[in-house]
């Protein structure tokens, strides 16, 4: 396994492009409400990662054909955007975006709600995301890999809900998608030691039902099997030998 160790300039330039993910995640998040299309959401964080000169990661990556990934409701991750794919008052919507900057990427995701939204359902996108910052508690050099995932994986089903086996987050770098793989559930063993200049995308992808979940007619969007909701959190990591510096996070913005 080939785990890439960024040098300073390299961290400095993902951290560009994390910082401005964030803006592009913080304008996004200011259009959602009910009626808009999730082709006006791509629109719109395509004009604003455009607008700082950068490039946006998803758009043909491996053949995906839009710029931001829209997955509403029981659609985990993957949605293509769609002018007819309308949203409605009480639906939920996680958008997955990244850019590239300068040769290096930021990847993060964000779940939000449309309109106003039962308490169930907010509470699934507060568990999602309060899993990634009790994960990333453990995101420090001398630690292993699975500590992280462990932690996520019991947040998440200590308050009822599954994490999705499927899909799992990675390392990135100069390629949207590097070694290692990072799961949000405990394989067998302790993972890898994470070392200091380690760049991850920690992202729980969390199911309201079971985790179980299959893959629709298009080829990308994945849904959750039995039809309940699914919410996704993720943000560029840095490990450090401290706390972890999150390079796709701005606590002014989100």
């Amino acid at each position: 396994m080939s785990v890439t160790i960024k040098s300073e300039h390299e961290i400095e330039l993902m951290r560009e492009a994390g910082r401005i993910l964030s803006i592009v995640h913080d304008e996004m998040g200011k259009i959602i409400r009910p009626g808009i299309s999730t082709m006006d959401i791509n629109r719109k964080g395509e004009e604003v990662i455009r607008s700082f000169g950068c490039i946006p990661s998803f758009l043909n990556y491996q053949g995906y054909p839009a710029s931001i990934c829209v997955s509403v409701n029981d659609e985990v991750v993957h949605g293509i955007p769609d002018k007819r794919h309308i949203l409605k008052e009480g639906d939920i919507v996680s958008l997955d975006a990244g850019v590239i900057y300068k040769g290096y990427q930021s990847d993060a995701a964000r779940t939000h709600a449309v309109g106003k939204i039962s308490e169930e359902d907010q509470r699934l996108i507060d568990i999602t995301k309060q899993s990634f910052f009790e994960g990333i508690k453990y995101a420090r050099a001398g630690n292993h890999l699975f500590d992280i995932s462990k932690t996520i994986q019991d947040f998440v089903e200590d308050n009822g809900y599954s994490v999705v086996r499927d899909l799992v987050g990675h390392g990135i770098g100069r390629k949207l998608h590097e070694e290692p793989q990072v799961p949000n559930f405990k394989p067998i063993g302790r993972g890898m030691k994470l070392r200091v200049g380690m760049t991850l995308a920690i992202e729980p992808m969390v199911n309201a039902g079971a985790y179980d979940v299959w893959m629709l007619e298009d080829d990308w969007t994945v849904v959750t099997k039995d039809s309940t909701k699914s919410a996704h959190y993720e943000n560029t990591v840095l490990i450090t030998d401290g706390e972890p510096e999150l390079l796709s996070y701005n606590k002014d913005l989100l």
